[in-house]
């Protein structure tokens, strides 16, 4: 909240803990929330709910402010829920109109998308979303000011195991190819075949584990020629900070280097892209900063 200071608001992050209870989750929108600066919200335009396929969750939001046309970067971000829930916005909370304000106070373009869930819809119908949502953006989003030379991918959570599929080809590409300038994957997770069996996971994977080692994008990402943001938090789930940390590993002994990974301290699963548009916001500093440089 406005005027805590970041010990107060570091404690009562760690008292939520970090498992995804409605509790844990509606504290951080409590704690969250009321810290976004409104000033973000000034000058923007938003075009909501434009199709970009025939099913009803293939919609998306155009965040866009004066610019000239075909100018800017765009930021493309695709929610988090655990397969089988989420949205672009809500009705209730500042998410995700947050970070297609703030996006636009960079002097950027911002999307946001709706995408098939699962259990109806399973892998990789994510991904396989994200290319035609992002063959909808090339097409268009110069209507908007957006450059679609400069197309930023980024997604949390499960939405950032839809960006990793995407990236590495799993769901296709569409006419245009990859079509991206960078991607950003906040908490993800990279080796699918160490992960948990859990209901969410089945949903989208399936049951037989067996398939899931083919699902995994952490090779992909490695090899990968474009440019990379990813992050994991401090207070994540502890499987999140394994599927981090392997991935440092492996790219450190397949590439040499540091990977192109963050450790967001003092934030939990859903604060990094929560608290964009506030004063404790990390991960937009990063975006910010990786967008300048690649861009």
């Amino acid at each position: 909240m406005p005027g805590q200071s970041f010990q107060e608001r570091h404690q009562a992050l760690v008292e939520l803990g970090t498992e995804l209870t409605p509790e844990m989750v509606g504290g951080t929108i409590a704690l969250c929330a009321p810290a976004i600066d409104e000033s973000i919200y000034v000058g923007v335009t938003t075009a909501k709910n434009l199709a970009y396929g025939s099913h009803e969750r293939q919609v998306l939001d155009v965040y866009s402010g004066a610019a000239a046309a075909g100018s800017r970067p765009v930021l493309v971000y695709v929610h988090g829920g655990g397969f089988v829930q989420g949205a672009k916005d809500s009705p209730t909370t500042p998410y995700f109109k947050n970070l297609g304000a703030w996006a636009v106070q960079q002097g950027w373009v911002a999307v946001t998308i709706n995408y098939r869930l699962a259990p109806a819809f399973t892998y990789p119908a994510g991904a396989q979303d994200i290319a035609a949502a992002v063959t909808w953006i090339v097409e268009h989003i110069g209507e908007y000011g957006g450059d679609p030379t400069r197309i930023f991918l980024s997604g949390q959570s499960a939405g950032a195991m839809h960006v990793a599929d995407y990236v590495v080809g799993h769901g296709g590409y569409g006419p245009h190819g990859r079509a991206l300038a960078g991607a950003i994957l906040a908490s993800c997770l990279y080796d699918v075949g160490r992960a948990t069996a859990k209901d969410l996971h089945t949903a989208y994977w399936g049951e037989d584990r067996s398939k899931w080692p083919e699902y995994a994008t952490l090779a992909g990402l490695i090899e990968t020629d474009l440019p990379l943001l990813c992050t994991v938090s401090e207070l994540d789930q502890a499987e999140f900070i394994d599927h981090a940390a392997q991935f440092v590993a492996e790219w450190h002994t397949r590439r040499g280097g540091f990977a192109p990974m963050h450790r967001l301290y003092g934030h939990n699963h859903l604060t990094p892209v929560y608290a964009i548009g506030s004063e404790w916001d990390e991960l937009g500093r990063l975006i910010a900063r990786f967008i300048e440089t690649e861009g």
